[in-house]
């Protein structure tokens, strides 16, 4: 037995010690960590930044790509400059920058490399290479610098710029270091998982300078970095350019969307900026200047902005009343008893005559109609359950929520109900009197311009419509997000859609926006004069065309711009043209609408005035404030950020 219990115990300590030998062979033979950090001296681990993926337009050209910059890295114990001023010079630095700069790198950390000075071009990291030499604790890294190819599309596309603390503190991955790049807005942002790519590794030799001696093992422990996913965009890179030449001079929206799709053709917001200045090291000044301009270039208006929809809105109501059989294509309307006045005839005879002239007693009755289901005989209180049946079906033409669009700071815009206005009057103590402005589109109905181009983009398709989005393909197997390919029903009979088309045919052949039609090109279009309490009404047109077989779906939105028909309308339809023919016939009006300045009608904010403290006291020894108004004109305009 005792001899029993020898073996086990020699057989157990002898397994222990093959353990260890096993380990101690792992470690300094086959595991090559170690190695690494015995080495510490000289080899360097390299992390190498992926290029980020490139954006195209529709037809292949390149939007967005990359260009190589040099960063240059400071370890803060390391640092050794004998002539500081010499220095700043190379560097084209002042001297408070430089002392700036060092004590940010030491707060983080005074043993690690972090970023001194970002995207030095080839020619500027050619020139002071050399000289850097003498300058111990610095060194360069390989970068990129996200360059357009156009000076369009600012506020869709987005920028990038250095993370954030708290994005760095809530990221739900570690894959960010400071001093990285992130996408902040646009479609940066939104697809940022696609388009940052994978990081690399790499290993390299050193002396006890830190000169570079060559790859560690000829690399066969470096991984790669694989490049981000390239996009591609529904957008038509010339006809974006050319909205923005109409747009010019002006503060405003143009969406145009593929119907049938919903790929987003165009999306211009006016003002706007080169995106290009936002991509340099100099982001911060810049970014200030656009900040602070009192036209808000970094506002996207189309899918921020929010604006009555004005007579745009009828097509809705029109729509929504033949589905619900309150209306006939035939029916007519006198304008006797009606608080809201018509533009030109004393009575409208049906749909397609109400829709061609705009006819605000048509639509008001057209209201008052589905509210009450046709029971008019209750003229005096609104009936909620009218108006939550119709908040619901205009909520299927995507109006009042969301739409989905792949780009961030959507806004639902408002869409009023039963405890909308209970909220605001007290329970059942509103009346159909309070609410009547909604069968014009105004009132407290909000909308933005993405919303009215896809309503178009509803007409054309005779009742359905594809979130519109403006990636449609992710990386080389053009990978569309399947949230983009669901179908949309309006919950609007096809049939229903024939009188409205006509209408609006009507409007644009001899109506409202005849002053703009397009020979040979069948367009469909409604004008729309959006209330405004500061300065002139906002102008708005929607349209698509051809009527046939619909290849654009378009709105447009000029603030303080007057009736749809004299802004609106002329862009809008000088852009259709564009996208469908390749070129314009009327050159007057192309000239015309390029060349009007239309931002001195804009009413700006009033500038914030300065408070200054009064030192003389009231009575009961309380000091009080005296508001002195600034001398800044509040309609200065910072002019270098426009295109």
């Amino acid at each position: 037995m005792l001899e029993n219990r020898r073996f086990v115990i020699i057989g157990f300590f002898a397994l222990i010690g093959i353990i260890y030998l096993f380990r101690l062979f792992y470690l300094q033979v086959l595991d090559e960590s170690y190695s690494i950090e015995s080495s510490s001296n000289s080899i360097k681990r390299v992390t190498e930044i992926p290029f980020r993926g490139q954006i195209y337009d529709r037809n292949g050209k390149l939007i967005v790509y990359n260009t190589p910059v040099y960063d240059l890295l400071v370890t803060p114990y390391k640092v050794k400059v004998d002539d500081t001023l010499r220095f700043c010079k190379v560097l084209g630095i002042e001297r408070r920058e430089f002392d700036s700069l060092i004590h940010v790198a030491s707060v983080y950390s005074k043993m690690k490399p972090s970023l001194f000075l970002r995207q030095l071009s080839k020619e500027d990291f050619a020139s002071i290479q050399d000289i850097m030499v003498d300058y111990s604790g610095f060194e360069f890294a390989k970068s990129s610098m996200r360059t357009y190819k156009a000076a369009t599309l600012a506020n869709t596309l987005g920028y990038v710029s250095e993370i954030s603390k708290k994005q760095l503190e809530e990221q739900e991955e570690p894959y960010y270091r400071q001093s990285d790049y992130i996408g902040q807005t646009g479609i940066e942002r939104i697809y940022e998982n696609e388009l940052r790519g994978k990081r690399g590794t790499k290993f390299v030799m050193q002396n006890v300078n830190g000169v570079y001696k060559g790859a560690w093992k000829n690399g066969e422990l470096d991984t790669m970095a694989v490049a981000g996913e390239n996009l591609y965009s529904g957008i038509d890179l010339e006809i974006q350019q050319y909205a923005d030449s109409l747009m010019m001079n002006k503060v405003g929206s143009v969406v145009a969307i593929e119907p049938k799709t919903g790929q987003i053709l165009s999306m211009a917001s006016a003002p706007t900026y080169d995106p290009n200045i936002l991509a340099t090291r100099h982001f911060s000044k810049n970014y200030t200047a656009l900040y602070r301009n009192p036209y808000k270039p970094l506002f996207n208006r189309p899918v921020m902005a929010s604006y009555r929809p004005g007579s745009t809105f009828k097509l809705i109501q029109a729509l929504i009343g033949l589905q619900e059989g309150v209306i006939t294509p035939n029916s007519g309307f006198t304008h006797a008893n009606c608080p809201i006045g018509c533009h030109v005839h004393p009575a409208t005879p049906n749909v397609v005559m109400g829709v061609m002239h705009s006819c605000n007693p048509y639509f008001y009755n057209v209201f008052r109609r589905i509210i009450y289901n046709n029971k008019i005989t209750n003229t005096f209180k609104a009936s909620a359950v009218g108006l939550d049946d119709w908040h619901d079906k205009i909520s299927k033409f995507g109006i009042g929520q969301q739409l989905g669009i792949d780009l961030p700071s959507e806004r639902k815009g408002n869409l009023p109900d039963k405890k909308y206005y209970d909220k605001i009057y007290g329970e059942n103590r509103w009346k159909f009197s309070n609410i009547y402005s909604l069968s014009i589109g105004e009132g407290e109905i909000l909308i933005t311009p993405l919303k009215m181009a896809n309503v178009a983009a509803i007409i054309a398709n005779r009742g359905y419509y594809y979130t519109p989005h403006v990636i449609h393909g992710i990386g080389e197997g053009r990978k569309l997000k399947p949230e983009f390919a669901v179908r949309h029903e309006s919950g609007v009979a096809p049939q229903h859609f024939e009188p409205v088309i006509e209408g609006m045919l009507g409007a644009v052949e001899g109506g409202t926006a005849r002053r703009s039609r397009v020979e040979g090109i069948s367009i469909a279009g409604k004008t729309g004069t959006s209330q405004n309490k500061r300065g002139k009404d906002h102008s708005i047109f929607i349209a698509f065309a051809p009527v046939d077989d619909p290849k654009i779906a378009i709105a447009v939105f000029v603030e303080n711009a007057g009736s749809g028909g004299s802004a609106a309308a002329p862009i809008a339809n000088l852009i259709i043209e564009k996208y469908l023919t390749g070129k314009v016939t009327n050159k007057a009006l192309e000239e015309r609408i390029m060349h009007a300045d239309l931002m001195k009608d804009v009413i700006l904010p009033a500038p914030p005035k300065p408070v200054i403290k009064d030192t003389t006291k009231r009575r009961n020894s309380i000091p009080f404030v005296r508001e002195k108004p600034t001398e800044q004109s509040s309609k200065k305009v910072i002019n270098w950020f426009k295109i």
